[in-house]
């Protein structure tokens, strides 16, 4: 019986997957071509298809190598990769393991300068709208630069000479390398935290791309942004630019420079003080020459040298103004009296106390008349009543029962003939002193017309 001469999906891809690993052609290959369906994963990995315009490679780049980028891999983005070629087992596609990925025609860390420009000033970042104005006579100003480095010789020997008055506080940080970054970071945080600090100068001196490359990292920006001491970097010499200088409230070309911006010139002070000095010399010379020459125009003055004619006029017309008030017054007063004559008597007619008496005398005089009317009403009544007595007296069955008459009932109903009555009925006698219990023997009918 022969073998099984079949193999599985998973075997096939298994023994492809070891020639591509095997052959030493298929490592540290050089390509270049455009990127397509680039995708970050949250993980750090980019996966990314490389195409020409006959061609296509499905691609990956892990996070170790994905993290030394100085650049944002995009779609339709040239570029320069060396890598592996190998096979993707779940798939069994061959793909290209990207370790290293440059920019075909432009270096890498100006195009990350130019990616990062970019968004944080779709961002708004760059806007002057943020920037804070740096104060005129700073008394303190803080460096963050080396604490070695030429940078901050410049820097304080500038501001000594200018402006001695300020006091200088150094936040050393790493200036250059991989620590720089979180280095000056630290530093804009620790100057935060120092009350004192009025201005803030971040910089460093001269150097390379790659050299002045910390002041280009996207925390850096953010963190020289968001400080709430006024900012002014200064990396570099004059023909540099970094994205903190974009971010800062003032660049200046050199830490030289931003020593200058920073604190104003003892000279110049001097000078401004001496010419505002002068000015305001002449100002006040000016206006007391001024001033006595008007005093000296007004004592000339006719009015001033016969002051009573000067106000006669308005005594006069004080005094006409006086009588006419008084005779007012005297006619306003009689009107008034009048009226509020007219109106005391209408109040007394309206008084409440006037009403009170006036309803008093007419209570009396209806409690007078009600009085009279109940009293006869209730002697007519009393006499209606006296002889509606007298009629139910007469009338009442007990008082005719005292003359000898009686009352007999059947079953409860009165029997007033012989007709309601029968031979051995059972009846009820009502005489004036009691009821009798009788029964009925024998019945007579009497004629009326007879007797």
């Amino acid at each position: 019986m022969t073998s099984n001469p079949y193999l599985t999906v998973q075997a096939l891809t298994k023994y492809v997957k070891r020639k591509f690993d095997a052959d030493p052609h298929l490592r540290n290959v050089y390509v270049k071509g455009e990127l397509s369906n680039v995708k970050s994963h949250p993980s750090g990995h980019i996966y990314f298809t490389l195409k020409d315009d006959k061609s296509r490679i499905q691609s990956a780049m892990f996070r170790s190598n994905a993290s030394t980028l100085k650049f944002k891999p995009e779609n339709g983005m040239n570029v320069l990769i060396t890598g592996d070629v190998s096979v993707y087992e779940s798939s069994g596609n061959y793909q290209l393991y990207a370790q290293t990925m440059e920019p075909d025609g432009v270096g890498a860390l100006y195009l990350a300068f130019e990616q990062l420009k970019r968004t944080l000033g779709n961002e708004g970042l760059f806007d002057t709208r943020w920037k804070k104005e740096l104060p005129i006579y700073p008394n303190t100003v803080g460096v963050i630069t080396a604490q070695s480095g030429a940078a901050i010789q410049d820097i304080c020997t500038t501001i000594n000479r200018r402006y001695p008055l300020a006091k200088i506080i150094l936040f050393p940080a790493v200036v250059q390398g991989a620590q720089a970054a979180p280095s000056i970071i630290r530093a804009v945080e620790q100057a935060q935290m120092h009350r004192e600090i009025d201005v803030l100068i971040v910089g460093r001196g001269g150097g390379s791309i790659e050299d002045l490359w910390a002041f280009n990292e996207e925390s850096v920006a953010r963190a020289i942004f968001s400080c709430t001491i006024p900012t002014i970097s200064a990396v570099g010499h004059e023909t540099d630019t970094t994205i903190a200088d974009f971010v800062a409230d003032r660049r200046a070309p050199t830490p030289t420079a931003a020593a200058e911006i920073a604190v104003p010139a003892r000279t110049e002070i001097i000078n401004t003080l001496v010419e505002r000095k002068r000015s305001l010399h002449a100002s006040f010379s000016n206006k007391i020459n001024q001033e006595t020459k008007r005093l000296l125009s007004l004592q000339s003055a006719y009015p001033l040298q016969y002051p009573d004619r000067l106000y006669r006029p308005f005594t006069e017309k004080l005094i006409a103004l006086d009588d006419r008030l008084q005779r007012n017054r005297f006619e306003i007063t009689k009107t008034r009296s009048v009226e509020l004559h007219r109106l005391k008597t209408l109040l007394t007619s309206y008084s409440p106390n006037r009403k009170t008496q006036d309803a008093t005398r007419t209570t009396l005089m209806l409690t007078e008349r009600l009085t009279r009317a109940s009293q006869q009403t209730i002697q007519l009544k009393n006499s209606q009543f006296q002889a509606s007595l007298r009629m139910l007296k007469a009338l009442n069955p007990l008082n005719i029962m005292e003359r000898g008459y009686s009352i007999i009932y059947r079953d409860g109903v009165v029997a007033n003939t012989t007709d309601a009555l029968e031979v051995n009925t059972d009846v009820k006698i009502h005489l004036q002193d009691g009821i009798v219990q009788a029964t009925v023997k024998e019945i007579t009918k009497i004629d009326r017309e007879e007797s």
